[in-house]
């Protein structure tokens, strides 16, 4: 039932993607961030804890609904099917209702992996991995013409990789980026009837990516203090309770570890022969992505010609074409397992893969092999273990479908899943990417700390913000509604609730490949 928002809680959810708490907290602190430093002062600050791995399309969903990934079902951009092919997740894999199905009427705004737009109680603009501005964009769909007439420079994202050598052009037109976000957020800040106000900022994950110097993230970030100075005073003229998080942190790499490189050196991936046919055109430099420019100079769509030609043609071109082609590249007739999406190893067990090599009893006794080749990987220069490994089965108790296991890089290093001529490349023009401690702020009517606030986690955020606004919370959450907030203590109530999510749009037609460009040049994909 949706209740008068005028008398009933309200909470403004302000996200910003890749936000590190030491930087932030440390400015913040010294006064160079007033509004941050303000929000310290009168409200409470405390480094948040993201998913495992730290990552965009895990974290954002677990913000949002309270559970982790293998209650909410999205463990990444792309998850990988049994035939070996991986499909893009949209808001329609989401498994657990998020803050705007269960807090109406709402208005969200840019939030990953909300496309397409939910046939909401309010408004929704969706945000990553929309392939375009179309009528899947937006709730109302035809708010998304009245947003490309009044913000016309309006922009889902940009392409990373198209800056590598053009700082001052990317920092401009990413300037840009921020200020089409901002007009969004005003225009959407004109609706008076919500109980959630959910907006994501994305353009600080993008900066760094590219740029790690202190001086440029500062200069950013002090338009995100501006921008904070409008949330807060909003949010005081609409009484509501306001929450600034982050999805994951930030910091410097300097080497990529190639996790399927380690397979394939010991033993555990075959990849596909390299025949005569694969080797003339790779010496000719025939590859897919040269390919594909070719096809899209001339005006075919890919999409279209995938659609149109008969699969088993395609996977033969695939197959013959040497280039990044997902997992094209390895035989899995001979595969004992692969890595794919954000660190994730799958082991090529025959119940789950069409043409798997280990039997099940065999998982486990291979899984402890491979969490020791991968645990004692250390860099040949320095010696230093590399990178840090966890199994899935603990990682994600409730999903039998989960990866086998979670593999990331430690400082300093990213892990990627691109079988390269060695394990250890240089990063080249990436400097920096995700770490684990994001940040949390709190203010508004009731936040008062009464003592340190320690061990904050991404789930946290839904079920506290949910008691803070009188609402109950979902038996199914597996965040903690963290009292220690508010100055008044309060038991939260807990209550069944279906787990069913807002009416989407079905996407299985929508055409990707742009999105999988963007993510390809955000080091989001191989």
């Amino acid at each position: 039932m949706t209740v008068d928002s005028s008398e009933a809680g309200r909470a403004f959810v302000l996200g910003i993607d890749g936000v590190p708490w030491t930087l932030l907290s440390d400015w913040a602190a010294a006064g160079t961030l007033p509004n941050f430093e303000r929000l310290i002062e009168e409200g409470v600050a405390a480094p948040l804890e993201s998913t495992t791995p730290p990552t965009t399309p895990t974290a954002w969903p677990s913000i949002a609904t309270g559970v982790w990934p293998d209650k909410h079902g999205i463990y990444g951009f792309q998850r990988v099917e049994s035939d070996y092919t991986p499909e893009m997740n949209t808001s329609t894999s989401l498994e657990r209702p998020a803050l705007w199905d269960l807090l109406s009427p709402a208005t969200v705004g840019n939030v990953p992996m909300s496309y397409p737009a939910s046939e909401i109680d309010g408004t929704m603009v969706s945000g990553m991995i929309a392939p375009s501005m179309n009528e899947r964009f937006t709730h109302p769909p035809e708010l998304v013409d009245e947003i490309e007439a009044d913000i016309p420079s309006y922009r889902i994202g940009l392409n990373w990789y198209d800056y590598a050598d053009a700082e001052e052009r990317f920092t401009a037109d990413l300037d840009s980026l921020l200020a089409a976000r901002r007009a969004l957020m005003d225009r959407l800040m004109e609706i008076d009837d919500w109980r959630l106000f959910f907006f994501v900022y994305t353009a600080p994950d993008r900066l760094q990516h590219l740029i790690w110097e202190e001086d440029v993230i500062l200069e950013h970030y002090l338009q995100l203090d501006d921008i904070l100075a409008d949330v807060l005073d909003y949010v005081d003229a609409h009484d509501a309770t306001l929450y600034v998080v982050s999805d994951h942190g930030f910091g410097p790499i300097s080497q990529f570890v190639h996790l399927n490189t380690v397979l394939s050196e010991a033993g555990y991936l075959e990849q596909k022969s390299q025949n005569a046919t694969r080797n003339s055109l790779s010496q000719l430099g025939v590859t897919k992505s040269n390919l594909l420019n070719a096809v899209k100079r001339v005006g075919i769509d890919e999409k279209r010609v995938v659609k149109t030609l008969p699969k088993r043609l395609v996977d033969g071109i695939a197959e013959q074409v040497p280039g990044e082609h997902a997992l094209y590249d390895v035989d899995f007739s001979e595969t004992v397992a692969f890595a794919h999406g954000p660190g994730y190893v799958y082991i090529n067990d025959t119940e789950r893969f069409d043409r798997g090599t280990v039997a099940p009893e065999d998982v486990q006794s291979v899984k402890r092999e491979l969490q020791t080749l991968f645990e004692d990987l250390t860099d040949p220069e320095t010696g230093e273990p590399a990178l840090s490994v966890s199994d899935g089965d603990e990682v994600f108790s409730t999903d039998d479908d989960s990866p086998d296991l979670v593999v990331v890089g430690r400082d300093g290093y990213e892990h990627k899943t691109k079988i390269a001529a060695q394990v250890f490349t240089p990063a080249g023009t990436k400097a920096a990417s995700h770490r684990s401690e994001g940040v949390f702020f709190a203010y508004g009517p009731g936040i008062e700390a009464t003592g340190p606030v320690d061990g904050l986690e991404v789930v946290d955020v839904a079920p506290t913000l949910l008691h803070s606004v009188g609402e109950s919370i979902p038996d199914h959450v597996d965040g903690t509604v963290r009292t220690d907030l508010f100055s008044t203590a309060r038991d939260p109530t807990v209550e069944d609730v279906d787990v069913a999510t807002s009416e989407g749009t079905e996407t299985a037609d929508d055409d990707f490949g742009d999105v999988e460009d963007r993510l390809r040049g955000l080091g989001y994909m191989d």
